[in-house]
């Protein structure tokens, strides 16, 4: 006895929601250093921290991450 399967695929669209808000991090990413500026409403306050952990500490590159909200809709 066998069994059959039909899938039917369905397309979706993913599209940022404003209302959702975004938000900002930075991640040192020096060896052994796991400091982040943690989220932020702003840019700003990333980027400040990102500054001021370099010139405490002499690590020059972060990962810089934009986070916003998205929602996915079926089309048609």
């Amino acid at each position: 006895m066998s069994t059959r399967a039909v899938y039917r695929f369905v397309p979706h669209t993913i599209r940022h929601v404003p209302e959702g808000g975004v938000s900002y991090a930075a991640f040192c990413t020096a060896a052994g250093c796991d400091a982040e500026s943690g989220p932020q409403e702003d840019q700003d306050p990333a980027q400040q921290w990102a500054l001021r952990h370099s010139g405490l500490t002499g690590h020059d590159l972060f990962r810089r991450v934009v986070f916003d909200h998205a929602r996915v809709t079926r089309d048609g």
